[in-house]
């Protein structure tokens, strides 16, 4: 038995719930041979600790370095903290693994016809503006010219025991892990996705000159593009016949 007093010390036996820190191993590690120090435990140790922590750890030694960059290591810290089966795919840089924050991760929903971006806030109990931030869209209008919007996550539970894919999304123009409902990307997606950067510098180009014409912001743009089969001429006749409509109603 331990003594009394106000202290109300812990059992021995207590299980310590948080992950040991890099400055706890490495005293630990200090007392015993580099040769004699089984990489496996390290390997296990550094799959538990925060990404900031695990970069630190790598500047411990040549050892620990080799181990915190190895890709087993990075996705297991990366995808730990929200239940994250797996993650699929390689990042653009390492530096995608250092943050593991929520805002990392995305769920793909697929624009359907009658979507609306209030709907979709609604469906996942996510705000409007978060959707059209995440998203890079100027107005309600940009979902048209979309095939599918990344949705912030809002309850990490979604996340437990899933599987996510790193995609570039050229339309967000952002590199995130992104959680398909159904399980995974179709083939079809997956193509798409590959030739969405060259199919993003042909439409950006018509894109830019409509927009500078119409002065005004990307989504109304692609709107009218969208509804005008990426007509640059029909779209701008369509926006001015739309404000004209609108300004005899003012007047009124």
């Amino acid at each position: 038995m331990r003594g009394g007093g106000g202290g109300g010390g812990e059992s021995p036996d207590a299980p310590d719930s948080d992950p040991p820190s890099p400055d706890r191993v490495a005293v630990a590690a200090s007392t015993m041979d580099g040769n004699v120090f089984p990489e496996d435990l390290l390997r296990a140790v550094l799959q538990r600790i925060p990404p900031p922590d695990l970069a630190r750890a790598a500047c411990v030694c040549r050892l620990w370095r080799v181990v915190a960059s190895d890709r087993a290591v990075l996705e297991a810290a990366f995808a730990s903290p929200w239940g994250v089966r797996r993650v699929v795919g390689e990042p653009a840089t390492r530096a995608f693994w250092r943050a593991a924050s929520l805002g990392r991760f995305a769920l793909s929903h697929t624009v359907r016809r009658g979507d609306t971006v209030p709907g979709i806030a609604l469906k996942y109990s996510v705000q409007v503006t978060d959707i059209k931030r995440f998203n890079n869209m100027m107005s309600d209008h940009g979902i048209y010219s979309r095939e599918r919007l990344l949705i912030p996550i809002g309850n990490p539970a979604i996340l437990l025991g899933s599987t996510c894919y790193i995609e570039m999304d050229h339309n967000a123009k952002r590199e995130v892990a992104v959680f398909y409902p159904e399980g995974r990307p179709s083939c079809g997606k997956a193509e798409s996705l590959r030739n969405s950067a060259a199919a993003e510098r042909r439409s950006r180009r018509i894109l830019e000159s409509v927009r500078r014409s119409l002065h005004t912001d990307d989504g109304t743009a692609a709107y009218y593009l969208s509804v005008t089969d990426g007509d640059p001429r029909a779209a701008m006749m369509e926006y001015s016949e739309d404000l004209r409509w609108e300004q005899q109603q003012s007047g009124h």
